[in-house]
């Protein structure tokens, strides 16, 4: 819980219009990072990607009241290394995707990632804040 607590500083927007209702994601570091989104759906699990977001910017990924419960994000630091990770394994792909199923993700031709899970109580609106200290450290360089 205290590991989720510290990849993820989220919380719910307060606001009055229904139709403001949105999954929001901000970067709070110094680097651009590149963002991956994971959810079910009717037709079962989704991974898209990749949101590039600079420094101290935030993007809507989702538009509308969020129809689930629990979201899962994926995440790198392009400039330092380093990535926001989790238990969660879904596919992504070098470049933009859209990708239906989370099984057999090497055997379809996509890499397998962690996504570490967030909980959005059944909220309709809510953002995502991902800061340096939920950024795993970057592997050492030879």
């Amino acid at each position: 819980m205290m590991l989720r607590t510290l990849l993820v500083s989220a919380f719910a927007l307060c606001v009055a219009s229904e139709a403001r209702a949105d999954l929001r994601l901000c970067n709070m570091t110094q680097s651009r990072i590149g963002i991956a989104l994971g959810y079910r759906d009717a037709q079962g699990w989704v991974s898209e990607g990749w949101w590039n977001l600079k420094a101290s910017e935030c993007e809507v990924v989702l538009r509308g009241p969020l129809a689930a419960r629990f979201y899962y994000i994926y995440a790198q630091d392009y400039e330092r290394g380093g990535e926001w990770a989790g238990a969660h394994v879904m596919c992504t792909r070098d470049k933009e995707f859209t990708i239906r199923g989370s099984d057999n993700c090497l055997a379809r031709g996509y890499e397998r990632n962690g996504f570490f899970e967030v909980d959005t109580g059944e909220q309709k609106n809510w953002t995502i804040q991902l800061t340096d200290q939920g950024r795993s450290a970057a592997p050492p360089r030879p």
